[in-house]
């Protein structure tokens, strides 16, 4: 890991999870993420101690573990720093059973809780909402950029860098990963189209080997909104016959070559229902229960 500069006091630390950093005059940093786990926060404060800087505020993009693992270790050995979060992001993460209890709808088992239930005890100090913050006495934007989470953020320093969370995927997640995990499919198409219209010189994602320009971004944005698309048209396809959520998931997995573990299903499963909400909520479609079964299908 390595403190690499963007722009002004701007920096990320390249790592698993990207890592946004913002300098103030006092050598105190802000965080925008914290990695997966307590390792990989040990490794973000030594890579700042290396460079004679001290944690102060950390703000969550979301409460997903790769992005909020590491709020443990700091909480635990820089018991000054100060937790910054969304109003829904900060529910999540103050009750960490909350985020494996949506994906699986009940009391999960621990096949699916166990790596989510490291972090129980988390806090947060400060929730934030759109809009402009002063932190240590300098001005951030906050942007609502919901679809992937709930209450999903993205911050905009003065120095014309953006950090966007899991807003967007690189093309290579993309590649690798094309049925992405999505919360709520309507507040995402909005994020895309928020995103074409932010004013920053740099961007950078939560998962991604490179910052992005403005140019390059705006790219990858209709990258993104073409994949999404291109899902919906196939649950569309799918739904001129009767499918339970779990059939159009088992389809959409053997269509797209989708490769799943027991995790992975349950992420996956979620994000099939969100689609269904989505077109549903359209009044695209119609459902009937049968034989214990719900189907959906096309009006």
């Amino acid at each position: 890991m390595n403190l690499t500069k963007i722009n002004g006091n701007t920096y990320y630390i390249s790592a698993p999870t990207n890592i946004g950093v913002y300098v103030f005059k006092d050598k105190y940093t802000l965080l925008i993420d914290s990695g997966d786990n307590n390792q990989q926060g040990r490794k973000i404060a030594n890579v700042l101690q290396a460079n004679n800087l001290n944690v102060k505020y950390i703000v969550n993009t979301h409460n997903h573990i790769d992005h909020a693992g590491g709020n443990s270790f700091f909480q635990e050995n820089f018991p000054g720093s100060l937790f910054l979060a969304s109003p829904e992001e900060g529910l999540i993460l103050e009750n960490g059973g909350l985020f494996p209890m949506y994906l699986y709808g009940a009391h999960p088992p621990r096949e699916l809780s166990r790596h989510f239930l490291k972090n129980k005890g988390l806090r947060v100090d400060e929730i934030v909402t759109p809009g402009t913050h002063k932190i240590n006495e300098e001005k951030f934007e906050v942007i609502s950029l919901p679809g992937h989470a709930p209450g999903l953020l993205g911050i905009g320093t003065r120095d014309r860098v953006c950090f966007l969370g899991d807003a967007l995927f690189s093309e290579e997640i993309i590649a690798k990963y094309s049925y992405p995990f999505l919360y709520d499919i309507r507040a995402q198409l909005n994020t895309y189209q928020l995103i074409d219209e932010l004013d920053y010189d740099y961007f950078v994602l939560g998962h991604a080997d490179r910052v992005y320009d403005r140019p390059t971004l705006l790219q990858l944005n209709r990258t993104n909104r073409d994949n999404l698309e291109y899902y919906l048209d196939l649950i569309r396809d799918l739904l001129t016959q009767p499918h339970t959520r779990e059939e159009l998931l088992e389809e959409v997995t053997i269509l797209a070559d989708l490769q799943l573990d027991f995790k992975e299903y349950y992420f996956s499963l979620s994000t099939m229902g969100a689609f269904v909400t989505y077109l549903h909520d359209l009044g695209e479609l119609d459902c009937q229960l049968e034989s214990g079964k719900l189907y959906f299908y096309r009006r």
